[in-house]
């Protein structure tokens, strides 16, 4: 079962192109593994056993007919209950949406469906993608697979403590301010934030229209950069989707790092904050390792981490309440506290404010491409703490702002969280690789230098 649980994306695939491992097996075995062990993480909010082994039996019998749908064939998944499924409800974590059936797919979903994929169910998310970890949902949160005592990070937290557990090895979130980077630097994940507008958000609830976005997770660099290719691509119907072509962006990952230019803002981590000991020198670990295979170092600085990070707080707010108020205002008991709690604020930003952080967006997503016109890629710090206990809503609330992910929704940029190894007390630390907008191929590039050169994706949790 460990052996099944930990397949890679890639190993999965193939094994299941060459007939060696049948879709149907690997699902049944992934839901009786999910069966034994997710009631002390609570990663799932609704499994979907019948869906699974009906799409899982139609993968098998296109391989039978000869018919391969690519990477994702067969291959189980989960989404963030945010992001719709026809005829399943799409929650948010939420009282208020608790019988929210689903009328369509997202544009996702209907990616991954269309790829044969194979979908085990809906995953925990913060209340709305914003509130949490809280304990007065119509659900528990999820919690940390290397100990559960601990934060998985948010708010697409189900989605990271499924991979680290081995529950599936895709799934989706959402990353409005950190919500994809968040649980994977606190997993011991992979998790993408690509390019504003390289996946449509369409069919999924939102938060901050545009801060919006949809990302890959996996445990592995290539199996991320697999999953994104198959969610990406133009769609109409949603206003912020991009139109460039889509690239393969598993076509530079083995072309290692020598001659790059890598730039590194250490001025997130050790100036305008001061990270975790243990953080800091896994990143410093990582530079090293990534000069000795002949990338070439250099540090830069894009500006205070706060000018970014209150433009995205004034947008996120703004937007937010705007989305919110009319239930606020009916059904505010129906909200968790900690949601709403976050949520009121926005009420009292003025138009002449939201407006002007717009304006200062382009001036720091300026500053920021500026930056980065000497370099390829660019490494700082995603959070900078590893994950603190989760019953700690005092400490919990400290860190959590405590990180540098939310420059990257204000400028657009493809940023991207990776294991870096583990603290003494055994929980993941991790660190972001930024790209120029457009340029995942690259980012994924250097993440996967990194990765063959260290262990960490070879850990897993023992989940008792």
């Amino acid at each position: 079962m460990t052996e099944l649980a930990y397949l890679t994306l890639a190993q999965a695939s193939a094994r299941i192109r060459s007939k060696e491992l049948s879709p149907v097996d690997y699902t049944q075995a992934l839901l009786r593994h999910i069966d034994t062990h997710d009631a002390k993480f609570n990663a799932f909010l609704r499994q979907t056993p019948e869906i699974a082994l009906q799409q899982a039996r139609q993968a098998e019998a296109d391989i039978q007919a000869g018919n391969w749908r690519g990477p994702l064939h067969g291959i189980p998944y989960g989404l963030k209950d945010i992001i719709d499924v026809e005829g399943i409800p799409t929650t948010g974590h939420s009282k208020i949406l608790a019988d929210n059936l689903a009328r369509t797919d997202a544009f996702v979903t209907s990616r991954l469906r269309a790829a044969g994929a194979v979908l085990l169910g809906k995953l925990s998310t913060h209340e709305f993608a914003l509130g949490g970890p809280s304990f007065d949902l119509p659900w528990p949160p999820a919690r940390n697979a290397w100990n559960r005592d601990y934060f998985p990070g948010g708010s697409s937290s189900g989605s990271g403590v499924a991979l680290a557990a081995g529950f599936v090895p895709a799934a989706l979130g959402t990353d409005t301010g950190g919500s994809v980077r968040n649980p994977a630097s606190m997993c011991g994940i992979v998790g993408m934030k690509a390019t504003y507008g390289r996946v449509s958000r369409r069919g999924v609830l939102p938060l901050s229209y545009s801060l919006d976005h949809i990302g890959p997770m996996t445990r592995t660099v290539t199996d991320n950069a697999l999953l994104l290719g198959v969610i990406a691509g133009h769609d109409p119907q949603d206003p912020g989707s991009s139109r460039d072509a889509v690239p393969d962006f598993t076509a530079d990952l083995d072309k290692g790092v020598s001659g790059l230019k890598v730039g590194v803002i250490r001025r997130f981590y050790n100036t305008d904050f001061e990270a975790d000991a243990e953080m800091a020198q896994s990143i410093e670990d990582a530079v090293r390792i990534l000069a000795g295979q002949g990338a070439e170092i250099q540090e830069i600085d894009p500006g205070p981490l706060f000018d970014y990070t209150s433009v995205n707080r004034v947008i996120l707010l703004s937007e937010a309440y705007a989305i919110h108020e009319k239930w606020l205002q009916e059904r505010p008991a129906d909200y968790g506290d900690l949601t709403r709690e976050r949520l009121l604020p926005g009420a009292f930003f003025r138009a002449v404010d939201y407006v002007h952080a717009l304006r200062q967006r382009e001036v720091l997503r300026h500053q920021f491409n500026a930056c980065m016109a000497s370099i390829d890629v660019a490494i700082t710090a995603s959070s900078m703490d590893p994950a603190c206990p989760i019953e700690d809503a005092e400490l919990c609330e400290k860190q959590y702002g405590r990180q540098a992910r939310a420059p990257f929704n204000v400028t657009g940029s493809p940023a991207l969280a990776v294991p870096t190894g583990f603290a003494s007390t055994g929980l993941p630390l991790s660190m972001q690789i930024i790209g120029k907008p457009g340029d995942e191929t690259t980012v994924y590039r250097v993440a996967r230098a990194y990765e063959r050169a260290t262990e960490w994706i070879s850990r897993h949790p023992a989940l008792g």
